[in-house]
C-alpha cells in the first residue's frame, strides 16, 4: 500500500520504496548508488524513460570526478529542478528525469537525462496510415517499451520484464497500466507465460501460439501491431501488451473481433468519414468471405434468382467452359494465392511485376483458353480486393481460408449451404471468450452503451467509458470532455 505522506524526509530507502510503489514496481526502475559530499547517495531513473548514457557520461561520472560540492554545479545536464515532493518525482521521472537523493538532504534534486528518439524510426509495412503517426516499433526491446512510455507519460504505466524459453532466455515485457488493467488479466497472462516449457522461442507468433485459448480455430484471439500509438490506445483500455526483444511486432490481449477491423486512421479522421471506412471493411468482409460461393449458388442452383438481361450475358461466358463453377473457383483463388505469395517472397521490385504481369497474362490466358469465364474472373478480382481492404493480415488470411469451405458447402446445397456456413461461424465466434473475455463483444452479449466504437465511429467525446469486455478497473475515461459545451 503506498504511503499517504509523499514528501521527502531525507530517508533515501524510504524515497525509492516510494517510487517504486508509484510505478507498480515496474521492472524498469533502476536505483544507482553514487557517494556523494560523503554521505550515501543514490540516482533513481526509469531505464525505458531516460537515456542510460547520458547519466553516465553527464551525472554519474562528473559526481565520481568531483565528489564534493553541489550536485546542480558538479552534473553536466541542464533542466535541473529542486522538489521535496515525491508525487512531483514521479511524474518526472515518467517523461525522462532522474532523481537524484542524499541521505539526509530535506529536498531532491530531479536531473533532464531525456533524450528522445531519432526521427528516422521506420514507418509501418502492414499498418500504413494517410494521416497520423508513422512511426513503427523496432527489434530493441528498451526502445520500444520508451515509444510506449512517451505515447502514455503516466507512473501506473507498468513494465515487467522477463526471460522466456529454457534455453533461448528470450527478453520479454509485459506491459500494461497498473490503474487501469484488470489485476486478474494480467495474473493470468503472466501464469501462462511462467508455465511456458519451451526450449527456445524467437518469434511473437511462437509466443502467440502458446498463449491463445484456442489453438484450432481460425480467427485470431490476439492483435499483432506495429504501431507503438495503436499499441498505447489499447493498454488505455485496460489491455495488455507483449514485447519481445527482436521483433517490431507488439501483442495486444485480449482483443475482441471487431479490434480487427479498426485502424488507426479511423481517430485521425472525422466521424462520418471514420464511420464510412469501417462500414466498407465489414462489407469487404462479408465479400469477400462469401462472393464466390453466392456466385457458385446462383449459377449450379438458384438461377431463378438473377435477373434475366443478367442470364445471358453469364450464360454466354460459360458456354464454352469445361468445368463446373466450384471448380473454377478453386482454380482461379489458387492461383490467386500463389501470386500473393510469390509477390511476398521475391525482392520489391520483381514482386511488383510479378503481380501485375503474371495477374494480366495469367487472367487473359485462362479465359481465352476457355478455361474459366469472365464472370469468374470478375467475381475473384472483387473478391481479392475486398480482402486487401481489412487492417488486420491475420484477419484477412483467415477470411480468405474460410472462402474454400464456404464455396463448397454452395456448391452442394446452394443458398441453403451458404447461411448453415454462416450460421456455424456466428457460432463459433460467440463461444470464444479468450482469457474469459466475450470474442463477439460488444454484439454477444449486446451493449449498446459500448457499441460506439465498433461497427461505426462515433465522436471521441462521446466515448466515455473503457470497453468492458476487459473488466477495467477504472472503467470511467473522461466525463464532459468538451467542456466549452454546456449541456453535452
Amino acid at each position: 500500500m503506498m504511503r499517504v505522506l509523499s514528501t521527502y524526509t531525507g530517508n533515501a530507502d524510504d524515497a525509492i520504496c516510494y517510487i517504486k510503489e508509484a510505478f507498480f514496481h515496474s521492472s524498469d526502475v533502476k536505483v544507482r548508488p553514487v557517494p556523494f559530499n560523503g554521505k550515501p547517495s543514490c540516482i533513481v531513473f526509469l531505464a525505458s524513460a531516460a537515456n542510460r548514457e547520458l547519466i553516465q557520461l553527464n551525472v554519474i561520472k562528473p559526481l565520481l570526478v568531483s565528489p564534493a560540492g553541489k550536485v546542480e554545479d558538479v552534473a553536466a545536464v541542464t533542466g535541473i529542478l529542486k522538489t521535496e515532493d515525491l508525487d512531483e518525482a514521479v511524474r518526472y521521472m515518467a517523461e525522462g528525469h532522474c532523481v537524484f537523493l542524499t541521505a539526509g538532504e530535506k529536498k531532491m534534486t530531479l536531473l533532464n537525462v531525456y533524450k528522445p528518439l531519432p526521427d528516422s524510426a521506420r514507418a509501418p509495412n502492414n499498418e500504413q496510415v494517410v494521416r497520423g503517426s508513422h512511426q513503427s516499433f523496432s527489434e530493441n526491446l528498451m526502445k520500444n517499451i520508451q515509444m510506449l512510455r512517451e505515447r502514455v507519460r503516466h507512473p501506473s504505466l507498468t513494465v515487467k520484464v522477463r526471460k522466456i524459453g529454457r534455453t533461448s532466455q528470450s527478453n520479454i515485457a509485459v506491459v500494461y497500466a497498473g490503474k487501469i488493467a484488470n489485476p486478474a488479466i494480467v495474473k493470468e497472462v503472466e501464469r501462462r507465460l511462467d508455465c511456458i516449457q519451451a526450449d527456445s522461442l524467437h518469434f511473437p507468433g511462437n509466443l502467440e501460439e502458446y498463449l491463445e485459448d484456442y489453438p484450432f480455430s481460425p480467427f485470431p484471439q490476439i492483435l499483432n501491431t506495429e504501431r507503438p500509438d495503436r499499441a498505447a490506445a489499447n493498454l488505455m483500455d485496460g489491455r495488455v501488451a507483449i514485447v519481445m526483444e527482436g521483433s517490431p511486432t507488439v501483442l495486444v490481449l485480449p482483443v475482441p473481433f471487431f479490434s480487427f477491423f479498426q485502424s488507426s486512421e479511423d481517430y485521425n479522421q472525422r466521424t462520418l468519414l471514420g464511420s464510412f471506412f469501417r462500414l466498407l471493411r465489414f462489407l469487404s468482409f462479408l465479400i469477400a468471405l462469401g462472393l464466390p460461393a453466392l456466385y457458385i449458388a446462383l449459377v449450379s442452383f438458384n438461377y431463378e434468382a438473377i435477373p434475366v438481361d443478367l442470364i445471358f450475358s453469364i450464360k454466354n461466358s460459360l458456354e464454352f467452359v469445361p468445368f463446373q463453377p466450384l471448380l473454377e473457383a478453386i482454380i482461379m483463388q489458387v492461383t490467386l494465392e500463389l501470386l500473393r505469395e510469390a509477390s511476398i517472397r521475391l525482392p520489391s521490385p520483381i514482386a511488383q511485376t510479378i503481380g501485375v504481369v503474371g495477374g494480366l497474362v495469367i487472367g487473359t490466358a485462362v479465359v481465352e483458353a476457355h478455361l474459366v469465364s469472365n464472370t469468374m474472373i470478375i467475381v475473384v478480382a472483387i473478391t481479392a480486393i475486398s480482402s486487401f481492404v481489412i487492417p488486420s493480415n491475420e484477419m484477412s488470411s483467415t477470411i480468405r481460408i474460410l472462402g474454400f469451405p464456404i464455396m463448397l458447402m454452395s456448391a452442394m446445397f446452394g443458398f441453403f449451404g451458404i447461411v448453415i456456413s454462416m450460421m456455424l461461424i456466428l457460432i463459433h465466434l460467440v463461444k470464444l471468450t479468450p482469457l474469459g473475455s466475450p470474442y463477439l463483444y460488444p454484439l454477444a452479449p449486446f451493449s449498446a452503451r459500448f457499441f460506439k466504437d465498433t461497427l461505426l465511429r462515433a465522436p471521441v467525446w462521446m466515448m466515455n467509458s473503457r470497453p468492458d469486455d476487459t473488466r477495467p478497473v477504472y472503467s470511467w475515461r473522461e466525463s464532459r470532455s468538451r467542456g466549452w459545451k454546456k449541456n453535452e
